[in-house]
């Protein structure tokens, strides 16, 4: 069984839980990975006396949070192999620079989900919030590798300078998404909000569930209508993976538009043909 860790009551007070990494705490006796201390506010405090620990992740590399996280910061933070799984809702910087495994959230997550991650795949069935895959203020690159699926909607700047790797959000998303993209692939399927793919220099944006694209900024040129090669073999990968797809994804025409050549300029942005 896995490595099982259950919430015990309600804080309101953030618990920073990156020294719980499965790596760790794998082969760790349950009374020891109860001892180990996490951060509370401005104070260091044993896992125990925020969460019930039980089984064990030596057999099957899986570890589980149980119960209401939405307070609980760095959940699979640094994560390298084996399953994270979060049966609830997830705090702030969830998978942030993990390098390989998975996590998987039944509920919602919030802020800087996959901050800055170099692999690995993160699943969140809920919603997301602002900042999935992006860098950190005053850092240079987000996420450089790695998938992130959000099933629900996200917030503003998806993919804020992303290097390499994947982003699908089901539902809406909001300002900005793309801001800064280096490279890489960020797909939509819900309305968007403004100014996407501002600064962008290279890579791919898919605004790919709506006929009501928004306004594009005039730093970009096109359209171009297509349908591409690539972008059919994205979308079938996700449906495989059980990805919500809108209807209509797979046989529809898009508008190519090229930029921002206020920056390099070999950036592209797919939007639905009408």
């Amino acid at each position: 069984m896995p490595l099982v860790i259950t919430s015990k009551n309600e804080t309101l007070i953030p618990i920073e839980v990156d020294t719980i990494c499965l790596p760790n705490v794998r082969e760790q006796p349950v009374d020891e990975v109860r001892r180990t201390l996490v951060q509370h506010g401005n104070k260091q405090m044993p896992l125990g006396e925020f969460f019930d620990v039980s089984g064990s992740a030596a057999d099957d590399n899986e570890m589980v949070w149980r119960g209401d996280c939405s307070r609980v910061k760095l959940i699979a933070a640094n994560l390298t192999e084996g399953r994270v799984r979060v049966e609830g809702d997830a705090g702030m910087h969830l998978g942030a620079e993990m390098t390989g495994g998975e996590v998987i959230v039944d509920g919602n997550a919030a802020d800087w989900v996959g901050a800055e991650m170099h692999g690995g795949k993160i699943i969140v069935k809920g919603n997301a919030g602002h900042l999935v895959g992006a860098v950190y203020r005053g850092g240079r690159r987000g996420m450089t590798g790695g998938e992130i699926h959000v099933y629900g909607s996200a917030g503003n700047e998806i993919g804020h300078t992303m290097r390499r790797g994947m982003i699908a959000v089901g539902g809406d998303s909001g300002d900005a998404v793309g801001f800064g993209m280096i490279a890489g692939t960020v797909l939509l399927f819900g309305e968007t909000g403004i100014r996407p793919g501002a600064g962008m220099r290279r890579g791919t944006i898919g605004l790919l569930g709506t006929n009501r694209p928004p306004d594009m900024l005039p730093t970009f040129k096109g359209p171009a209508t297509c349908r591409p090669v690539f972008l059919h073999i994205f979308l079938r990968y996700l449906q495989a993976m059980g990805f919500p797809l809108p209807e209509g994804c797979l046989e529809a025409r898009y508008n190519r538009y090229c930029g921002d050549f206020l920056e390099l300029g070999k950036g592209e942005i797919f939007c639905r043909a009408s």
